[in-house]
């Protein structure tokens, strides 16, 4: 077993491996059990007795293996308990494993637990020359960076007051400020960033952005959405093992899959259909949005339409299936082509193959990496009335808005049939990428989507006259 810090190599594109890691922790019921573990098994060898172990094991990781490249940004989920923690403490070098290897070539910045590393009895100022050495940086140039990271904590007065005043909040900025202003190779956050208000957030999100052009960043979080947003490849680890890694939005699909089936059992396997056959095709034509505005301004955002698709990776009881999802026009015709900012329908029809006493149908547009934008379903709108739907019937959804403007790119949408309320439901359908679309060209918008203006104005006020 070893831990192995070595200078980054520009020869060698891996900066983290991690060969058939393992971790046991002894679990004492009491002190004195720890004392006789300490004294009695010398006694019982030299006698020679059996030695009586007088511990539990504990294995929070077994047999975990993986490699980081420099450059990625990788997540890393699972449950509280998981060995996640355990798992980041053994590459920053603050815990041994019981075996295998661990290799690390960089310099590493950690944020794991909140205030570690802090002395609470020195003031912040101390503190930061305290971590910032112990994270490898010289005192000297920690000096130089020190009104910058005074700044980026933006803690005020507090900086000269012992850390064990502080909120965890500022715990937080002041511990981010370091290890965003020590010239790191690779970053390690370990869900700290829950603790900080909006605005220091939105910050350090800056921050990793711009960090992760040139870095390699470790992040842990149990938001899925932020880790779809972020990285590039995801690790799930459960009860101390490599459940799955590859990239960010099939892992998290599949957690996502394991949590509701954790929930509610195993999903059923699908009805079984004829080969190749749609299980509710429609016989009307398709049609092109885009002709109703052919003398729009050439800056329209064109939107192409693929067709339904019924065999997209799915989870769920069964007991209702999505049959068709369409974008639809004002005139309820189904749409191959979708022009941005201009009234739409989304409709989503499910076959029940048992009663459903109160059917909830929803949807989510994901961007390509499959970070959710916008989304509703339809449990608010019939809280009072729900209509129940007897095994055979089909239930029917729609959503009408006018559809945002789409940065150039690919798009998928994902929809789900449920039944129960808003808290406590059984998930029946739950389908990834049932319907496709891509943004051929687009008019200038901010934000990963456009919101269609009704009106923009731009006037002029003369000044006040005395």
């Amino acid at each position: 077993m070893s831990y192995e810090p070595q200078a980054l190599n520009s020869d060698n594109d891996t900066v983290i491996q991690v060969q058939g890691l393992q971790k046991c922790f002894q679990i004492y019921n009491s002190p004195g059990q720890r004392l006789r573990q300490f004294l009695q098994p010398r006694v019982q060898r030299w006698l020679g007795r059996d030695v009586q172990r007088y511990y539990r094991e504990f294995w929070a990781l077994r047999d975990v293996s993986f490699e980081i490249r420099k450059g990625q940004t990788v997540g890393i989920i699972g449950r509280n308990g998981s060995g996640k923690s355990t798992l980041l403490q053994m590459i920053c070098g603050t815990l041994h494993p019981t075996a295998g290897h661990v290799e690390v070539r960089g310099r590493v910045a950690a944020l794991l637990e909140l205030g570690s590393g802090f002395n609470p009895e020195f003031t912040g100022r101390e503190n930061v020359f305290f971590n910032a050495g112990v994270l490898g940086q010289s005192e000297e140039r920690t000096r130089e960076k020190f009104a910058d990271i005074e700044a980026f904590a933006d803690i005020g007065e507090f900086m000269d007051q012992p850390v064990k005043t502080y909120s965890s909040g500022m715990l937080v900025r002041l511990a981010f400020a370091v290890i965003a202003h020590v010239d790191a190779d690779i970053l390690v956050i370990d869900e700290a960033l829950a603790v900080g208000d909006a605005f220091f957030t939105q910050k350090c999100m800056r921050f990793l952005r711009s960090f992760m052009q040139q870095g390699t960043v470790l992040f842990v979080s149990h938001d899925t959405a932020a880790v779809k947003s972020l990285c590039d490849k995801v690790i799930w680890i459960e009860k101390g093992q490599l459940v799955e890694s590859g990239p960010a939005k099939e892992v998290c699909d599949l957690y996502l899959q394991a949590f509701y089936e954790e929930q509610q059992g195993k999903s059923a396997e699908p009805v079984v259909r004829p080969s190749g056959a749609r299980l509710n095709a429609t016989d009307l034509p398709f049609h092109d949005q885009r002709r109703d505005f052919l003398n729009a301004s050439p800056l329209r955002n064109d939107i192409r339409v693929f067709e339904f698709q019924p065999d997209s990776a799915s989870f769920g009881e069964r007991g209702g299936e999505i049959s068709n999802v369409q974008f639809l026009d004002r005139q309820g015709r189904p749409l191959s082509w979708v022009v941005g900012g201009e009234s739409v329908s989304l409709k989503v029809e499910a076959i029940c193959h048992r009663p459903l006493r109160s059917p909830i149908i929803g949807f989510y547009v994901n961007d390509r990496t499959g970070q959710a934008l916008f989304g509703d379903n339809t449990y608010l709108a019939y809280l009072d009335s729900v209509p129940a739907c007897r095994a055979g019937e089909t239930v029917c959804a729609t959503f009408s808005f006018e559809m945002p403007r789409m940065p150039v790119g690919d798009y998928t949408i994902t929809v789900a049939l449920a039944d129960g309320t808003q808290q406590e439901h059984v998930q029946h359908h739950w389908m990834h990428d049932a319907l496709q679309f891509k943004s051929e060209s687009t008019s200038a918008s901010a934000g990963l989507v456009g919101i269609p203006m009704r009106r923009i104005s731009l006037d002029v006020l003369p000044a006040d006259l005395p």
